[in-house]
This record gives structure tokens, C-alpha cells and sequence, in this order.
């Protein structure tokens, strides 16, 4: 540490720091860290306790950023408390679920009084000072319950603050800017224009009138305790999508990174074109290492998962006041609260609005294919000499079913591995054990998917009841077919004989002689909104509608039912790359509003990992 800085450090240690926080110090200096990397580690943990800032040290031992004087930023806000609390987390819980994520699911409910700024690490603890005593001198004029009044737009929706309520706040925030950039020497912005609490940002426009109707279920008046909260997050990544690792990963390669089940990880989305399909680059929450993971290994986690609560001013409204204790725990910031006691009003618009349900649409790409685990040449590999088929590995079919033209043909309309016909059938058993009640079938004219369906049956117990309508109209698009024509697919008949349950009165709305080689972008775009839109029509009863088709589905057949206009042929290629095997998005009607929203998919989608071949003699026998 250099000596200018240990001077400033010892100057406002000795002036300004409370006992507790001194205690903290200098416990980790005696374990012998350096003072600048002990101040890092407390700032970092909210200055909580020994065990967590230790805990943060060992675990970023290898951070190459750990000398660097980098502060964290730091914002005020004011949090609601109790039951107006747990109402305000039902909406996002059921706003999420009725109609997908928006930008206010990213930080858990507040008013912003002051927006980011960093201070310095030796300086945090006149923030806490800052916090108390302008709390301390706010407390009696504190109003005992805050006016908020709903307000929408196409974009926005949320609570403002009442005049008088607002101007007390407003004088708060600046009270709180004045003092700690004077003490602290941060340059502390108060939010002194519309105060508000917001529900829903940047969200479908189409879905505004769904998300009025819950936030209409809030009551604002509410039992609430108002707590002016300081949070920090580190200001590196302010610009990067958090990811949660879901399993464990321990690298196999030297570029990669360890992560374990329930980390963080910053990911900048300018840095992955050129990594390698399926992996992601980027830098732990946890240790500060940077390398590669899986994406598969990972989902998306909220924005403010990441920030550190440090300390907070409890507003109490019999003019008394409580602060939080130095040790007490941090709390899950965005967590979901299952609150038994939910409103009546609550309860009685969901139900009514899943009375609208009539029909759904379940829009899923195919299992895991031959090629995409053996290559183009797969058929080669399991071919005799004289042209019989054979098992050449475990994830081979069994057999292949029988086509009157050459097998070749197999290579451009290639069958479902092993592994895909299993995934296939427990995606049908989990649909059962949800109670989804599927009512009509589609298929894309494409083996895998024609497979996929039938073994999706299978596990729903429906393979005697549903047939499988093909569908020429729900191929993906031909410009991405690597040999510029049309697959010579299987006929409608021969799928018959080789017992896949076919509806053979079934005649497409799309006629196979009508898809076109290597088609615009636009071409595709309009067939798949044509052909989902005459689905649609031939299915007028309850129940679900299955469509297995491609990766490019999922967006191509859906967006034209919510109402949105294409996705740009620029990043459509890039979103598709990313739809797992049997990914899956689904549509449910409200009919009284003529109109279809997406919501959570009734099951969860399948994660595994790569299983090498094996041969026993590398390694086991021979050196």
C-alpha cells in the first residue's frame, strides 16, 4: 500500500470510524492482509462480520483484479416492509408468469432516492454515519403512511408518490447527497424529479391491459414500514447479463471456469461472438476469475441478485426509530414470496382470468438428432459393405425405419438419436404428471420431429387417441438445408406402415411442393405466420395445441399470435443457435380479450451434459 495511502487511511480511520467496523479492520489486518484488500473484502460484504469478509478474501485469492483500487457504487433506496411488501412480490411473481420478464423483475420493489455513485472503500463507514443521522433528523416529520397513486403507459407501469409525501423524501435524499458528499467526498446525486415505485418497465404493449388489472389488485394503503436502504454492486459489470449457475462445473481445459451450483456470473454480450456454440465467456461473482462455462450449465438471474445491502434506517411511524443491527443477515434481495394470506381481490382476478383460458399452444423443437452427435457422416459410420444398417454406438437408433427410396436420403432428413427418443418421452411423461391435456398435434414433415411427437404421445398416454398431423408449412427455414434443396421426405403412407400414428386424412395447409429452396427471409416469415394462423382456425376446442418443429419455431410461431412483428433476420440466426432440444415456448388464449399471451411452459425444460465416446484401451490398457 502506498504511504500517501496509508496516511489518508489512518486520518479518517482514527477520526471517523466507529468501533465495530474498527474491530473488523483490524481483525483482518492481524490475520495479515494488507489494509488496502481488507478494506476491499468489508466493502465488498457490507462490512458485516469477520467470517464473510475472510470468506470473500480466500475465495477470490486468484482475483487478478484484487489490488486494483476499483470503489463500488453505492445508491439509497427506500424499501417497503410488511404486507404491502408481500403484495407488491405476488405482482411480480404473477406478472412474470402471466406475461414473461420485463426490466422492473430485475431489482426488487423501492422509490430510488439517489442514484449509483462509488465512494471509496475507507470511506463507507460515513455513508452508515451519513444514513443514521440524517435518518435520525427526518424521523418526526416522517409521513406515517406514503400516498401512491397508479399510473400506465405503454411502457411504464407503477405508483407515483403523492406532492407532500414526495417533498419530504426529495428533502431526505438531498439532505443524505449534502452530508455524504461533504463527509465521505462522493459526489451524491438525489433523485429530485417524479418519485415513484415501479411496477412493470418496458414491457409488450399488448400485455398492459393484463398487468393493470394486477397491479389494480395492490392496495396501496397497505400496512408498510419504510426503510431507507444503501446498497452497493460492483460497477465493472453494470452492463453485463448475470447468469446463475445451476450445477456444478469444474473446467477441464485451462480457459475455463469453476463455478458451483447457485454463482453469479457477468457475462458481456459484445464478447460472445466468437466463442464456440454452447459456451459463454465470463467472470465469477464469487472468486473474480474470468473463463469459459457451458451455457447450459446456467439461466439468467436478476440484476440486483448481485448487490450487497449494507445498511439500512427503519422508519417507524410512533415516532420511534430502530436501525438494523451491524451482524444481522443479508436478505435474499428478489426473492419470491409465498404468501398463504394473499388478498381475496388477488385470488378472484386470476381466477377469472384462467377462466378465459380456452386454448394453448405449445410450440417445442425436436429431440436430440443423429447427426448432432455423430456428424454429417453418421450413416457411413453404420452402414455394412452390402448396405445394411447397423448400431454402431449405443445413441444409434435400434433400427431405422423403412423407406421405399434409397436410405441415403436419410442423411438430409436424419432420425432421432437414442438419446432423443428418451428426451422425447419424458417431456410426454412430465406434460402428464402437469395434467396437460394435449388435444391436437403437429409435426414438421422432418423424421426428427415426426419422432419426437410420437414418443411425446407415448409418454402423455395418448399415442392411441392423438394423431400427428404433418405439416409441410412448419419446416424450418430452407435456406438454412446445407444441400439448397428440399429433404426428400418420407410420404404420409410410408410413416403409416412403420407404425408412427399418423393422420393420413390430414392434408396440409401448406403443400409440400410449395416450400422453396433456400427462401427469402421474408418468405419464411410469411409462410410460418400463414400456417399458424390456419392452425389456429382448425382447432377451435379446448386443450393444447402441440407443434414440434425446429429451433427457428419457437420465435416464427409464436410472435405472430401475441401480436409482434418479426424478429430482424440479422439476430435471428444468433437467437436460434441457443434453443436447446426440445426447447419450448407457450401461448395461452384469452379469449374474451381476443388475444393470446406466453407464460411459463407447463414443465421445465431437460439440461445435460457431453458423454465422450470411450474406448477402455486409451488409458486403461495402453499407454
Amino acid at each position: 500500500m502506498a504511504v500517501a495511502e496509508t496516511q489518508l487511511y489512518a486520518k479518517v480511520g482514527n477520526k471517523h470510524r466507529s468501533k465495530s467496523t474498527s474491530v473488523l479492520l483490524e481483525s483482518l489486518l492481524a490475520k495479515g492482509f494488507p489494509a488496502h484488500i481488507a478494506q476491499k473484502a468489508l466493502a465488498a460484504t457490507g462490512q458485516k462480520t469477520i467470517e464473510d469478509a475472510a470468506k470473500w478474501l480466500h475465495s477470490h485469492c486468484n482475483d487478478p483484479s484484487l489490488d486494483d483500487p476499483i470503489p463500488q457504487e453505492y445508491a439509497l433506496y427506500l424499501c417497503p416492509t410488511g404486507r404491502l411488501h408481500d403484495h407488491l412480490q405476488e405482482f411480480w411473481k404473477e406478472s412474470k408468469r402471466q406475461c414473461g420478464k420485463n426490466r422492473a423483475h430485475e431489482i426488487f420493489p423501492h422509490i430510488t432516492l439517489c442514484d449509483f455513485f462509488t465512494c471509496e472503500d475507507q470511506k463507507v463507514e460515513l455513508l452508515y454515519d451519513t444514513l443514521k443521522r440524517v435518518g435520525d433528523s427526518f424521523s418526526q416529520c416522517f409521513p406515517p403512511s406514503i400516498s401512491l397513486s397508479l399510473h400506465s403507459s405503454t411502457s411504464y407501469l407503477g405508483f407515483f408518490i403523492g406532492d407532500s409525501h414526495a417533498n419530504i423524501l426529495k428533502e431526505f435524499a438531498l439532505a443524505f447527497s449534502s452530508e455524504a458528499s461533504a463527509q465521505a467526498d462522493c459526489h451524491v446525486k438525489p433523485c429530485l424529479k417524479q418519485l415513484h415505485l415501479t411496477l412493470a418497465h418496458k414491457f409488450y404493449p399488448h400485455h398492459q391491459k393484463t398487468l393493470e388489472e394486477l397491479a389494480k389488485c395492490i392496495n396501496p394503503g397497505e400496512s408498510c414500514r419504510w426503510v431507507a436502504a444503501l446498497y452497493s454492486r460492483d460497477m465493472r459489470f453494470v452492463h453485463y447479463q448475470t447468469l446463475r449457475a445451476l450445477f456444478q462445473y469444474k473446467p477441464q481445459n485451462i480457459d475455463e471456469l469453476m463455478i458451483n451450483a447457485g454463482d453469479f456470473v457477468y457475462v458481456d454480450p459484445t464478447q460472445q461472438s466468437d466463442v464456440s456454440e454452447g459456451w459463454v465467456i465470463g467472470t465469477s461473482h464469487r472468486t473474480g476469475c474470468r473463463g469459459f462455462i457451458p451455457e447450459n450449465y446456467t439461466e439468467r438471474a436478476s440484476e440486483s441478485d448481485t448487490w450487497v445491502k449494507h445498511r439500512e434506517y427503519v422508519f417507524v411511524t410512533a415516532s420511534r426509530l430502530f436501525t438494523q443491527t451491524e451482524n444481522e443477515p443479508n436478505v435474499k434481495l428478489n426473492g419470491e414470496v409465498h404468501n398463504p394470506s394473499m388478498s381475496r381481490s388477488v385470488t378472484s382476478v386470476l381466477s377469472l382470468q384462467n377462466a378465459t383460458l380456452r386454448r394453448g399452444v405449445l410450440v417445442m423443437r425436436h429431440g436430440e438428432r443423429i447427426d448432432q452427435v455423430f456428424g454429417k457422416s453418421w450413416l457411413q459410420q453404420c452402414l455394412t459393405a452390402d448396405g445394411k444398417y447397423y448400431r454402431a454406438d449405443l445413441n444409434f437408433p435400434s433400427t431405422l425405419p423403412k423407406r421405399k427410396d434409397s436410405m441415403k436420403h436419410f442423411e438430409c432428413d436424419p432420425p432421432l438419436s437414442c438419446c432423443g427418443v428418451f428426451q422425447s418421452r419424458l417431456i410426454g411423461e412430465a406434460l402428464l404428471d402437469q395434467g396437460v391435456t394435449v388435444s391436437y398435434v403437429y409435426s414438421s414433415p422432418a423424421l426428427r420431429c415426426i419422432q419426437t411427437a410420437q414418443h411425446i404421445l407415448q409418454g402423455l398416454k395418448l399415442d392411441q387417441k392423438v394423431k400427428i398431423r404433418v405439416e409441410p408449412g412448419l419446416f424450418e427455414w430452407t435456406k438454412w438445408e446445407a444441400s439448397r434443396v428440399i429433404p426428400n421426405f418420407m410420404a404420409v403412407t410410408e410413416l403409416a406402415e412403420a407404425s408412427y400414428k399418423i393422420d393420413t386424412s390430414y392434408r396440409g395447409n401448406f403443400p409440400l411442393s410449395s416450400l422453396v429452396p433456400s427462401e427469402s427471409y421474408e418468405e419464411y416469415v410469411s409462410r410460418s405466420s400463414a400456417v399458424i394462423k390456419q392452425i389456429i382456425t382448425a382447432c377451435p376446442s379446448k386443450g393444447v395445441i402441440l407443434i414440434v418443429g425446429h429451433g427457428s419455431s419457437l420465435a416464427s410461431f409464436t410472435r405472430p399470435l401475441l401480436g409482434l412483428p418479426a424478429r430482424d433476420s440479422s439476430n435471428f440466426a444468433q437467437m436460434v443457435r441457443k434453443i436447446p432440444s426440445l426447447g419450448m415456448c407457450f401461448c395461452e388464449e384469452l379469449k374474451e380479450e381476443n388475444k393470446w399471451q406466453m407464460v411459463n411452459p407447463p414443465v421445465k425444460t431437460l439440461t445435460h451434459g457431453a458423454n465422450a465416446a470411450f474406448n477402455w484401451r486409451n488409458g486403461i490398457v495402453e499407454d
